[in-house]
């Protein structure tokens, strides 16, 4: 997988930092895109700067995400992958009286950045047969009261179905990564039963290690629930 390049968004933290070190281990080439540079560089330095390229991208802006895939192509001269894992959480109320303006943010983010994304990518994928991977959530298959969060994830998956549909034939793959609850710096306080960033990476590098004749649709990860006393 020496020459291998994968995309990450959302990689300056949490499950995106998480995977960039686990296929920095399995050889890929990376490219981090996420608005926080600094943090970004970081990355860059622990993991090796000759195989990262970082780039700085608001997922909401398709000029950002040009660059991005144009930096990438310039650097690397292909994409194999892509990780749409970009996203963030909403606020408490409801439908009746959350923060409607981080509404608009967690959408724009959450859809309409993915939808980006993979517009900007998909060419590049195109050449390579390559993979995308989109990260949804168990918000993403289930009710949860009140949760435009969760609605937006739903959105991800019906993005995951559709395109699977429209790149039928074309041997690009596509994967929904599912973590159930994850301690990532999304949650102002360690919630108190939950996965590692690690698990979700694991899973990732799973899927996009797979031989091509293997189509990992999707991967649904849970906490193991807590023992019985």
């Amino acid at each position: 997988m020496n020459d291998r390049v994968l995309i990450i968004t959302g990689a300056s933290s949490g499950i995106g930092a998480s995977t960039a070190r686990a296929a920095s281990r399995d050889g890929f080439r990376l490219v981090l895109a996420a608005r926080s540079r600094d943090k970004l560089e970081a990355l860059a330095q622990e993991l090796g700067p000759e195989n990262v390229l970082t780039v700085s991208c608001d997922v909401t802006s398709m000029e950002d995400q040009q660059a991005m895939v144009e930096e990438a192509l310039e650097r690397f001269g292909r994409i194999d992958a892509v990780f749409a894992n970009a996203g963030r959480g909403g606020s408490p109320g409801g439908f009746q009286a959350a923060d409607h303006e981080a509404w608009k943010d967690m959408i724009l983010t959450n859809i309409y950045g993915v939808g980006l994304t993979l517009q900007a990518c998909l060419p590049a994928l195109q050449k390579t047969r390559g993979h995308v991977l989109l990260t949804g959530s168990a918000a993403g298959r289930a009710t949860i009261a009140g949760s435009m969060y969760s609605a937006t994830k739903w959105a991800v998956t019906g993005i995951g179905y559709n395109l699977r549909e429209e790149l039928r034939g074309s041997g690009i793959r596509v994967t929904l990564i599912e973590p159930g609850m994850v301690d990532t710096p999304f949650f102002d306080e360690p919630p108190a039963h939950a996965l590692e960033d690690k698990d979700i990476a694991n899973a990732v590098l799973y899927a996009i290690s797979q031989p091509s004749k293997v189509d990992v649709n999707e991967i649904l990860v849970r906490p193991t629930p807590p023992l019985e006393r």
